[in-house]
């Protein structure tokens, strides 16, 4: 196993460990964080249902133009994704962060969440 191999096993594994604590009900979603060196995404999920509420990422038409890999696009789609939910009843979360360190781009998208009014 190669060094990429190794870091990437590694995320797996920090992934399902996060997701055997974490789960998403319909009173409860799951927000949860997916981040490239490129881009980041986030999306609200009910893992009853197994449906995404609501979702939100740098690929969208309004990043269109702009860096979409720093934490000023991340705090904007963490807005973003607040904004989302509060307008589909969603009020409060549960924070997947997918294994990442919550550090850099994964905290400002969280504290851009906060900020628009969603509790986790």
């Amino acid at each position: 196993m190669n060094k990429q191999q190794a870091k990437r096993a590694g995320l797996k594994r920090r992934q399902r460990r996060v997701r055997g604590k974490i789960f998403g009900t319909p009173e409860r979603p799951r927000l949860r964080v997916v981040r490239s060196n490129a881009n980041i995404y986030a999306m609200i999920v009910d893992d009853l249902k197994g449906h995404t509420l609501v979702s939100a990422s740098t690929l969208e038409a309004e990043f269109k133009g702009t860096k979409t890999g720093n934490k000023e696009a991340a705090e904007k789609v963490g807005k973003l994704i607040g904004e989302r939910a509060l307008e589909a009843g969603i009020k409060t979360v549960s924070f997947d962060r997918g294994g990442r360190i919550y550090h850099g781009r994964v905290k400002a998208l969280a504290d851009g969440a906060r900020a628009a009014g969603l509790e986790f």
